[in-house]
């Protein structure tokens, strides 16, 4: 097994995000970066010119390209003086990664929200799965805050250490992402479509939607001090999701698509009660068009810090959402004890367990150990 490059902070992640991969590394010192894929080069570059003066370099790749190579090779120079004429580098160093991309019937994924800096015991839980995993989903508030610029680098080693850069991982903002100095530069350091942190992605038989709901509390609320515009932002978001419907057969209703999944950090369907008491007719309107036009096979989100499931009829599913909603992550109090979440997509069914560090299978509020629904194109329903 190779040595990973000292300048590297951890190893390389494979991001998804629509129909390419953002290749992230964090690195301790200035460096210059690209990534190799056969014949072909894809850098981390701004109009032209290498970045140097990043902790986090971002490399896009076409999906179809790293599927079929299978392999890739991270390339890089340390940067020991940048001048504006010649310039001082080291030598050219690599680092080559195989890839696994998403094929066949079962997809086995592992969702973590809600780690706040915890590194270890998620990582331990996201082992439920072994070699089998195909997706990781991290799910906001992986980081604390960001307070700091390197502040998503928990989630970086988190993706880092369960996956090694072998297989895809999907990425949706929490609210605490968006607190802190450097929240304004977080898109620089993670995976975004164009700078927007909603999007969808298609991996193998699974079609995705990544949604953002911004802050929990309204952008006035005296503990952002006039910093937040998530009403506006969440508007952007509406208009996101009627296009996607717009373009459904080549979205969530392409011919070989089988399962659908909504990610959101904060379960936007609950009650009126806080934390979700803010933008109730926006929150409506999303849980109307997925209810009418996506019709999910299940949402799955974080935020409250437990572990537990809303069906049709729920009395907390206030805004009425019509496909099972789990909620799948419990920090504790022990930084080592946590659970998350275990989902397997197979023809049979898609099947829901809610596991812990040592990668044993826990029961969630008034929950058998496996819930089970069978997959409808176009929705799903519980089997007991």
């Amino acid at each position: 097994m190779q040595t990973l490059p000292e300048v590297f902070e951890t190893a390389p992640v494979v991001y998804a995000v629509r129909d390419r991969y953002v290749i992230i590394v964090p690195v301790k010192e200035e460096t210059l970066m690209w990534v190799k894929i056969g014949d072909e080069e894809f850098y981390d570059e701004s109009n032209g010119i290498l970045r140097s003066a990043t902790v986090t370099h971002k490399i896009e790749v076409p999906m179809e390209v790293l599927d079929s190579a299978k392999e890739y090779t991270v390339c890089f120079r340390k940067m020991i003086e940048r001048h504006s004429y010649f310039s001082k580098t080291g030598d050219e160093e690599t680092y080559t990664v195989p890839f696994r991309p998403v094929t066949g019937d079962t997809v086995r994924i592992y969702h973590i929200a809600d780690a706040h800096n915890r590194v270890t015991s998620p990582v331990n839980c996201a082992k439920y799965f072994g070699d089998a995993l195909d997706v990781l989903l991290l799910n906001g508030d992986i980081c604390e805050n960001s307070g700091k610029e390197e502040g998503g680098l928990p989630m970086h080693r988190i993706a880092a250490g369960v996956t090694g850069g072998q297989i895809p991982v999907v990425f949706a903002r929490g609210n605490h992402d968006t607190r802190g100095k450097f929240a304004e530069r977080l898109a620089a350091h993670t995976p975004t479509d164009n700078g927007n942190s909603y999007f969808t992605v298609r991996l193998g038989k699974l079609w995705m939607m990544v949604l953002d709901c911004g802050e929990d509390k309204p952008d006035d609320h005296a503990e952002y001090g006039y910093t937040m515009c998530c009403h506006a932002f969440r508007s952007r978001e509406s208009a996101f999701i009627r296009d996607v419907i717009r373009h459904a057969d080549t979205e969530y209703n392409a011919p070989d698509v089988e399962y659908r999944i909504v990610m959101v950090h904060n379960p936007f369907v609950e009650t009126h009660r806080p934390p979700f008491d803010i933008e109730i007719d926006t929150f409506t309107e999303w849980t109307t068009l997925l209810n009418e036009s996506v019709k999910p096979d299940l949402m799955i989100a974080g935020h409250t810090h437990r572990c537990y499931i809303l069906h049709e009829g729920d009395e907390r599913n206030h805004k009425g959402a019509k496909f099972p909603v789990v909620v799948g992550a419990q920090p504790m109090k022990d930084k080592e004890v946590f659970l998350a979440t275990a989902v397997t997509c197979a023809p049979s069914g898609i099947e829901v367990r809610f596991t812990n560090e040592r990668c044993e299978i826990e029961g969630g509020e008034d929950l058998p150990r496996v819930i089970h629904y069978r997959s409808l194109k176009g929705g799903s329903h519980h089997e007991p």
